[in-house]
């Protein structure tokens, strides 16, 4: 009986010592429990691993009951991404649209009224390069160019449904000028009023191409708005024959510069022609737009070519020219079917007529070439299409 009894109180002496232990861990299990808990609720999309996201609109943070006070997103690779957070502390997205076949992280903290924090963390990849297409174009957001610039787009796949693409595409001028496309192959279009455009007027691109099937299988990612203004009326005009160049602004003449354009074995092209790089200097290796000799060396490379501006894709440059003797220009064409004007090496002196026009001139000015033994310019060598005839370029439109 003894032995019972003690065995009795034995097993009460421990039930409540573990009842004990047992209710100070559930107290403390539940002081930890109110302590974490934070009314504040982040949601992050895309949803953690999730891929293929789009680049433009996918991606945001977003919050209810509390004020989001960091969030912070980056590639896999570690480069940052920056972003803006809402002035109310409820939602924040990226500054900029993503960057294809892509992984990012986002972490993201907030606080509710009471201050207590809440943590939410994703990652998530975009959409294939593979699977998607996206146009370079030209000119800049923001840009003043000259009146003869195009909006030009060259996208990275062939497209086959150039209907569903350039429908996708709208270009608009404050001038009011019709503007309409032309598709150079499957994977140019061009832009351009029928006549210059007005002097002093505001050119919107808009690219809605975001989920439109370019070709079987191959959509677009780009939803961006890019605008650029219209500088003065500058062209000039390039007689081959009285080896002169007359630069008018606004109709009015300007300066007259005598020039040396291309030799009667190389002549330089006919036709309007449109500035599309300016390069305060650089090389011109002859080999690399076809002028080669015996030995496959270029029949000429100078490597600091002054105040240099291309016309053309093939290689047509109007420049500055150091190396012909001062009585080559107004009197002689020497080149290979550039346009020269007097200079002096290292580009340094700006009394000179080339230094004159590269800094008179604008991306999108144009200099026309006539009474030239050669054929007019192709009008998709370089920002050409205005060689093209209206109805011509119309035609060239998928709407």
């Amino acid at each position: 009986m003894e032995k019972r009894v003690v065995t009795d109180s034995k097993w009460r002496r421990g039930f409540w010592a573990s009842f004990a232990m047992l209710g100070g861990v559930l107290v403390l299990l539940t002081a930890c429990s109110v302590a974490a808990a934070s009314e504040a609720r982040i949601a992050i999309t895309p949803k953690n691993g999730a891929t293929n996201a789009g680049l433009n609109r996918d991606t945001k943070v977003t919050m209810s009951g509390g004020r989001l006070t960091r969030v912070t997103m980056a590639t896999e690779a570690g480069a940052e991404v920056a972003g803006t957070l809402a002035a109310n502390g409820l939602s924040w997205k990226p500054d900029a649209p993503l960057r294809r076949s892509t992984t990012y992280r986002i972490s993201a903290a907030a606080a509710d009224a009471k201050g207590r924090e809440a943590h939410e963390n994703t990652m998530f990849s975009t959409v294939s390069r593979d699977s998607t297409f996206m146009g370079n174009f030209t000119p800049e957001d923001g840009s003043t160019v000259g009146v003869g610039m195009p909006v030009s787009i060259t996208f990275d796949k062939g497209i086959t449904d150039k209907k569903a693409v350039q429908s996708a595409i709208n270009v608009t001028s404050s001038s009011g000028q019709e503007i309409v496309g032309h598709w150079f192959g499957a994977s140019r279009l061009d832009f351009r009023p029928q006549q210059y455009w007005k002097a002093g007027s505001t050119v919107t691109l808009k690219l809605a191409l975001e989920g439109v099937e370019g070709a079987s299988g191959i959509t677009g990612v780009q939803d961006k708005t890019v605008t650029f203004r219209v500088g003065r009326n500058q062209v000039s005009i390039v007689d081959t024959e009285a080896k002169t160049m007359t630069v008018t602004r606004d109709g009015k003449t300007v300066k007259t510069i005598p020039v040396s354009a291309g030799s009667p074995e190389t002549p330089t092209y006919n036709g309007r022609m449109v500035i599309s790089e300016k390069f305060k200097e650089t090389r011109m290796d002859g080999a690399t737009v076809g002028f080669t000799k015996a030995d496959g060396k270029g029949e000429y490379d100078i490597k600091d070519v002054p105040h240099a501006m291309r016309l053309s894709t093939s290689g047509t440059f109007i420049h500055g020219n150091y190396w012909g003797d001062d009585s080559i220009f107004g009197s002689v064409n020497t080149s290979h079917g550039c346009i020269g004007l007097n200079d002096v090496k290292g580009a340094g002196d700006p009394k000179q007529p080339a230094a004159w026009l590269y800094d008179n001139s604008l991306l999108g000015d144009v200099v026309e070439v006539r009474n030239s033994p050669d054929r007019t310019i192709k009008p998709d060598n370089g920002l050409n299409g205005w060689n093209m005839p209206w109805e011509q370029w119309k035609a060239g439109s998928a709407l």
